[in-house]
């Protein structure tokens, strides 16, 4: 297969421009198991910029902070130029415990800390990590509208947000992307979060688009998690829905096979033709990883075969929540009315 060629897209109609593919960092930090050598982390995504995968995503949860320190450090020395920076904020991690928070104190708080974490001057795309559904979202959206004002930040973005959510905030301050989980083993947000963001011109950044590993490895990823690593207390993970879930990767296989690409390229070959709004974010910890990731940009799929895949692709082909309570999604994404806020 020829090098890929990574091309440039517009996400959202705010004026940002990322690479077609991003580079999720959450993995090279936490989540997944141990933490990995801060000098491979640094190589690889110097590797990933010079490749052309410019969009960087990170959270001030990662770690929690350590993820937006790798990133400060990898972005010295003329990197910071070349790449499209994406943080997150609204979810404070005190003592152990997590709590959900979009008040204005907190939102700027949070952004000078990851600032300063990243050691830069501006943050290209700020996302709500989760929305706090104790306050209004216009409450939240109009401290990020005066960090933008003062060029702290210079596009808005949400997280798991539903569709009303999304418009309300939209109407304060314009998102310029929505990040959700979007790959074929969650297929939901096509309903009515995909159709918003297109109304409202809103790009879509896809997490996830490999189902946590499962189109890279199947089954057996499982075999090999680390006692850290959360993808063990996830549900579709669990022996009871796998056995079902299992015959979903044997089928993308088998349409790989024919293609003569790897399943996680098939996979997310299928999110990149969603759109040109919508930019995928895979993560790695590996550089032979990464090269086969951005090989799926080069993988062309016919009508017909999306229409395969999607077939396989059904919301019964996969059993179990996504999260099963570990953390909130969009679905409890929504926040009271405006005329209830009293600001303290």
């Amino acid at each position: 297969m020829a090098e890929a060629v990574v091309k440039r897209i517009k996400l959202g109609s705010q004026g940002l421009e990322v690479s077609a593919q991003g580079l999720g960092c959450m993995g090279m930090s936490a989540a997944y198991g141990p933490s990995n050598p801060e000098p491979d982390m640094i190589a690889l995504i110097h590797h990933a910029i010079d490749s052309g995968v410019t969009f960087l995503d990170t959270s001030d949860l990662y770690g929690p902070h350590t993820n937006e320190i790798l990133l400060g450090k990898a972005l010295k020395e003329g990197m910071r130029e070349r790449v499209e920076l994406a943080t997150k904020f609204g979810i404070s991690v005190a003592d152990g415990k997590r709590e959900l928070r979009g008040d204005p104190a907190y939102v700027r708080a949070a952004c000078e800390a990851s600032l300063k974490r990243l050691d830069v001057d501006h943050i290209d795309l700020y996302y709500q990590h989760r929305i706090d559904t104790r306050i209004p979202i216009e409450v939240t959206m109009g401290e990020l509208k005066k960090l933008v004002e003062e060029g702290k930040i210079k596009y808005v973005g949400l997280s798991e947000a539903s569709a009303s959510t999304i418009r309300r905030a939209h109407a304060v301050q314009p998102i310029t992307a929505v990040q959700l989980e979007w790959s074929l083993w969650t297929r939901d947000v096509e309903e009515d979060i995909v159709p918003t963001c297109r109304e409202l011109g809103i790009g879509i950044v896809a997490y996830s688009p490999l189902g946590r590993g499962f189109f890279s490895s199947g089954p057996k990823l499982v075999e090999n998690l680390s006692k850290d690593d959360f993808r063990q207390y996830l549900p579709r993970f669990q022996p009871e829905n796998l056995e079902h879930n299992k015959s979903l990767f044997e089928r993308v296989n088998e349409m790989a096979a024919k293609k003569g690409c790897t399943p996680s390229q098939l996979a997310l070959a299928w999110v990149h033709h969603q759109g040109d709004d919508v930019c995928p974010i895979p993560g790695t910890t590996k550089i032979e990883n990464f090269n086969q990731n951005i090989g799926a940009l080069s993988v062309k799929l016919t009508p017909e075969e999306i229409t395969e895949l999607e077939s396989l692709a059904t919301a019964d082909a996969v059993k179990g929540d996504r999260y099963g309570g570990l953390t909130t999604t969009y679905k409890e994404s929504e926040t009271p009315p405006l005329s209830s806020w009293k600001a303290v």
